[in-house]
């Protein structure tokens, strides 16, 4: 079963300097009905003016990745971790026992837009660490791409918990495939364009989950981007 979730249907924080979409519940969106969905507990589709970014403050348990579709982010964070990310890029926190941190647009002449996930580990009390890793663009416009995993295989990001994070890029009429053990799950968020999965038609913002699948087919509309979360 694939139930959509529309991108209208996320919640929305507009603050001037920040447009921010929220698949689930967040800060003063409140959705008793789309608090995560299983380990997956954040999904912000997040764009900052130029100049402008969040400041100082705190997380604790936490695994927190960032994915950049345009533009630059800026990353400061008390374990000592730090650097910009860009497209083509992830950048993983793992905020653990405590940790402080800061982002920001790196441009003062550009906004950046980049979707910030938050992934509730199966550990509490772990010792922060910060990762950074460039991403295969050109595998990922061939197949999908894995870019986070529970046991860092293929020098991906190691994430605390059962998740593999897939991303593909399709041009209209590309094909792709990913498989589902049984038992699995999967949250689907399209980050670009337009594309099919299993006949059900998707466009920028829209997500699913996904239950009692074992096979997703994609098909590219136009160009598209699309992450695929398999939870168990």
């Amino acid at each position: 079963m694939i139930k959509k979730r529309g991108a209208a249907e996320r919640g929305h924080t507009d603050i001037g300097w920040l447009d921010s979409r929220h698949t689930f519940a967040f800060g003063g969106y409140h959705d008793a009905a789309h608090m995560g969905f299983r380990a997956l507990r954040v999904l912000n589709d997040d764009r900052v003016s130029a100049g402008q970014g969040f400041g100082t403050h705190s997380h604790s348990d936490m695994e927190i990745l960032s994915y950049v579709l345009s533009g630059a982010l800026a990353h400061e964070d008390s374990s000592g971790g730090g650097g910009v990310i860009r497209p083509g890029e992830i950048q993983f926190m793992r905020a653990g026992t405590g940790v402080s941190h800061s982002e920001r647009n790196a441009s003062r002449a550009e906004g950046v837009h980049f979707l910030q996930i938050w992934i509730i580990p199966n550990r509490r009390g772990l010792a922060p660490r910060y990762d950074q890793k460039t991403v295969d663009t050109g595998a990922q416009a061939r197949q999908f791409v894995l870019l986070a995993s529970r046991d860092g295989r293929d020098g991906t990001i190691q994430v605390q918990e059962d998740v593999e994070l897939y991303a593909a890029k399709l041009g209209p009429g590309d094909t792709r495939s990913l498989s589902l053990a049984p038992g699995r799950h999967a949250w689907i968020h399209v980050a670009s364009g337009a594309l099919l999965v299993n006949g059900v038609p998707f466009a920028e913002g829209d997500g699913a989950a996904v239950t009692d699948e074992t096979e997703l087919a994609f098909e590219g509309q136009d160009a598209a981007e699309v992450l695929v979360f398999d939870l168990a």
